[in-house]
């Protein structure tokens, strides 16, 4: 069959199931956002045009990354000669997600930009589907098997016409598009090469069978960032549970530092729930600002490591690379094909550049401890090869008793290198007086040998994977302040190979 006559049949199959979701905003009482969004109804004009194209291919420009200067017209090959398309060069598809304005967001440019900045000679496509995502949030999700069908099918018109290797199709989905880049994988004629998905959206799809969203059998390697799936607000905007090959969490795919709710909740009650998109924006999008970090930061790629949960991981348990149990985060990430989706963990900074340095601390309280009903706030200070960390806050998640050994993650923002030194500290709290403090300091550090009840404090570096072993200096150096100094111990005996 022709390249154009495939297109041609392929173009009135994707129509045909297009009209059958026509009476769908009839039922948005059983969406998930139904009743929410009712208020949204009278903005948008429910009529299509089922005879126009769902998708459009905008192939951009490196030096105008936010305009669309030219158009592949499927079945059009002329046009793939008139927008410089080269068949040879990596192909990235940008798939946007559900949208409101109508219009492509901010980051759309930046992300093209990032990508042309990574791969000079690619080919970045944007995928416009703006006239189906503007839709109700149900209409548009519904909608996106008919998108991704047509995705499908302009893949394989680029396959046939261009002799393009689909290993270097690398399909790019944020929230909607997520899953419009899982449904064009999975109806493309032969399999794609990658798949990343940028915080899939979770209503109507989270708990959905794998051939109705995203899923590992749509791609080669399919690679998903989890940034906003905690529900919140009434609603479940990202997918908690796993839908790719590998599935990474940052900072629990919850609430993500800098990003702050409680302002967005007040937008919300202030000005309605078109300010939603205000509330969402920032938790939802750091997944896309994350990718494009990982595409510029190349020499100091972010690293996230296999875990059992989330809690496991903020314990510091799982620092561990041995036998592909870390992951670089975003485009550098690793092909991983496994039978089981593997769950990754990772720690950002509230800003660009992202990455943070991790560290498990193992603390053993080998003396006799006399707690007061004081509890401290535990930090530590790291003095290294590059430079110092202060004021590390440890998270105390049960009471420590004598012969216990608690493991802690250290965040750290900048690279110290090696540690060299160690300043273990306690802290008093804003509802301490500096009596209960003075109190809870000599009640502490006393026992009946009279020695400081922790002499060794281990440390393990995710970056470099290296473990130290910290001995205290002086067993009676510690000071009203509350701060004691540990420096690397010198009996190879006491260290671990």
């Amino acid at each position: 069959m022709r390249a154009w006559q495939l297109w041609s049949l392929c173009f009135l199959l994707v129509n045909v199931d297009a009209q059958k979701i026509t009476s769908l905003e009839e039922d948005l009482t059983d969406s998930a956002f139904g009743n929410l969004f009712d208020p949204l109804k009278d903005l948008i004009d429910g009529k299509d045009d089922h005879h126009a194209p769902l998708a459009k291919f905008s192939l951009r420009n490196p030096s105008h990354p936010g305009d669309d200067l030219c158009y592949i017209i499927p079945g059009q090959p002329e046009t793939l000669a008139a927008c410089n398309y080269s068949s040879t060069s990596k192909t990235f598809l940008v798939i946007h997600g559900w949208t409101l304005s109508g219009m492509f967001e901010s980051w759309m440019p930046k992300l093209v930009s990032a990508l042309y900045q990574r791969e000079p000679m690619a080919n970045v496509v944007v995928v416009d589907w703006l006239s189906s995502a503007q839709n109700h949030y149900a209409v548009a999700a519904e909608k996106t098997k008919a998108v991704g069908k047509e995705i499908a099918c302009f893949i394989d018109w680029m396959e046939e016409s261009t002799n393009m290797p689909l290993d270097k199709l690398h399909l790019i989905g944020y929230s909607l598009g997520a899953h419009v880049a899982g449904f064009a994988g999975s109806h493309a004629r032969n399999k794609v090469g990658r798949i990343t998905g940028l915080d899939p959206a979770g209503p109507d799809f989270e708990g959905e069978h794998a051939n109705r969203r995203l899923s590992p059998d749509d791609a080669n390697f399919v690679d998903v960032l989890h940034t906003f799936s905690r529900d919140s607000l009434g609603l479940g905007i990202g997918m908690q549970q796993p839908v790719g090959h590998v599935d990474i969490y940052p900072n629990g795919g919850s609430f993500q530092p800098g990003c702050n709710l409680r302002d967005a909740l007040e937008n919300i009650a202030n000005f309605g729930i078109l300010a939603i998109n205000d509330a969402v924006k920032c938790e939802h999008e750091r997944s896309i600002h994350l990718f494009i970090d990982s595409l510029l930061n190349v020499q100091e790629p972010a690293k996230a490591y296999q875990c059992g949960s989330n809690d496991m991981f903020d314990r510091g348990m799982c620092l561990s690379c041995r036998k592909g149990r870390c992951n670089k985060l975003g485009y550098n990430a690793s092909k991983v094909r496994k039978l089981r989706s593997v769950q990754m963990f990772t720690k950002t900074r509230a800003s660009k550049p992202f990455r943070v340095y991790l560290y498990q601390v193992k603390i053993h309280f080998s003396g006799k401890v006399k707690w007061s009903e004081m509890e401290p706030s535990l930090t530590i200070s790291l003095y290294g090869t590059r430079g110092e960390a202060e004021n590390l806050e440890l998270k105390l998640r049960e009471r420590p008793e004598s012969n216990m050994t608690q493991s802690f993650l250290l965040v750290a923002e900048t690279d110290i290198g090696d540690p060299l030194l160690l300043k273990f500290k306690w802290m008093e709290t804003n509802s301490w007086s500096v009596s209960s403090l003075l109190k809870m300091v000599s009640s502490w550090w006393s026992s009946d040998s009279d020695s400081v009840p922790v002499d060794k404090i281990r440390i393990r570096s995710g970056e470099t994977q290296k473990k130290i072993i910290f001995c205290l200096t002086d067993p009676d150096s510690h000071n009203s302040s509350g701060e004691v100094t540990f420096v690397k111990c010198l009996d190879k005996r006491r260290m671990k190979p």
